[in-house]
């Protein structure tokens, strides 16, 4: 094992030129070809290890772009993958072509290496220009989606969390889709919807956004802002932790940080749920996280465990926001009930002869369409403007 202390990095090898020879020594020693730093290195440090080591160097950002790579299935995923990697390439031949110039150079003429250069920008920064420009007609289409979903009025509710937190397994057991899950980083890199119904028959989507991870580089956190965008349209954040993990606070703090970047007020739709519980057998742990978290809930998406109980507090959050009215359905309206159920909650229904009352929490938009039943009607006919309600909503529906 090797290790250093040092005030800042080294602006040539990162490590030093001296630890630099310690690393070469030691990867002969265990047949190794590749060295992988956990931090972003600077072009002429990649070139300046590689020489000196003979190692293949890669830096954290190159790591991670070579998994995003590896799991991106849609062709939105593709294409931020590709426009990431391109925009990290563009800082690193600036570093390259600095070499290459001196390679044919003279006094007063232009190396050939540099025209080299040149021309790789060009291409680059030209294909930089079409994958913003193809990344923003899929936003355009999925801002389409967003408002229906929003004239439609059901919740949306973004699953947000560390890489391989759960929230796959998640969406899966509170929805009964069969997304692809797995015990590795970055398993969902595109954003998935679902429908799913709480308790009372309310209905909701479910969002699966990508994984955050500390140090997110800033070329990706530009890059895959488009896959993010569920949680700004989101009613409400479901904030998954990974129990299992032994720095999982520190991962929360993470997700926190970078939605705070996104949404600066999201901690007012925020809740918590730890996840993997079945894994978590340190009572003391356990109470401490009760303590500093009581709002936040203790589930198992594998095993089932706490997953009615998250259900409830989920519909319970939604219907902060709902109105309470009771109306006074003529039976010709009972359709309007089963609307109320799914945009909102009844709590009661009360059937008398002439029609139906009924007490529920619903969205603002449709207690405004409830405004003519606010009143009983009178008994054993139906009025003209009942008349004119039900052509209206034979003619329009509301979902």
């Amino acid at each position: 094992m090797l290790s250093q202390r040092r005030a800042a990095p080294d602006p040539a090898f990162y490590i030093g030129e001296g630890k630099a020879r310690e690393l070469a020594a030691t990867a002969r020693d265990y047949e190794a070809g590749l060295a992988i730093f956990n931090d972003e290195l600077s072009a002429s440090q990649v070139r300046n290890l590689e020489r000196l080591t003979g190692l293949k160097i890669m830096d954290r950002t190159t790591l991670i772009l070579d998994i995003f790579a590896s799991r991106a299935r849609s062709r939105e995923g593709k294409l931020q993958v590709e426009l990431a990697r391109l925009q990290y390439s563009l800082l690193h031949l600036i570093g390259a072509g600095q070499q290459l110039s001196r390679l044919g150079g003279g006094i007063g003429t232009r190396g050939p290496g540099e025209t080299q250069l040149e021309s790789d920008r060009r291409v680059i920064r030209r294909r930089i220009g079409e994958l913003k420009n193809e990344i923003k007609a899929i936003r355009r289409h999925r801002s389409l989606h967003r408002q229906r979903r929003q004239r439609n009025k059901i919740p949306l509710i973004s699953l947000v969390g560390y890489t391989n937190a759960g929230k796959s397994t998640l969406l899966n057991a509170l929805t009964g889709a069969e997304l692809y899950t797995a015990d590795q980083l970055f398993a969902t890199l595109d954003p998935t919807v679902r429908r799913a119904v709480l308790p009372g028959g309310r209905a909701v989507l479910l969002a699966d956004t990508v994984g955050f991870i500390e140090k997110l580089p800033k070329t990706l956190e530009t890059a895959f802002r488009a896959t993010l965008e569920e949680i700004n349209a989101a009613d409400l954040l479901l904030h998954v932790v990974d129990l299992s993990r032994p720095h999982c606070l520190r991962q929360m703090d993470a997700v926190r940080e970078q939605l705070q970047r996104i949404e600066p007020h999201y901690y007012l739709r925020e809740l918590v749920a730890f996840n993997k519980i079945d894994c978590c057998n340190d009572s003391n742990f356990l109470n401490a996280l009760q303590r500093q978290h009581p709002g936040a809930l203790f589930i198992s998406a594998r095993s089932g465990a706490g997953l009615e109980t998250l259900r409830n507090a989920i519909a319970s959050r939604l219907e902060e926001g709902l109105e309470r009215i009771k109306v006074y359905l003529p039976y010709s309206q009972t359709a309007l009930i089963e609307q109320m159920q799914r945009f909102g909650k009844v709590l009661r229904v009360d059937y008398q002869p002439a029609y139906q009352a009924v007490d529920a929490l619903v969205e603002p938009a449709m207690a405004a369409r409830l405004i003519p039943y606010l009143e009983k009607p009178e008994s054993g006919e139906q009025s003209d403007l009942e008349n004119k309600n039900l052509e209206r909503e034979r003619d329009c529906d509301y979902a």
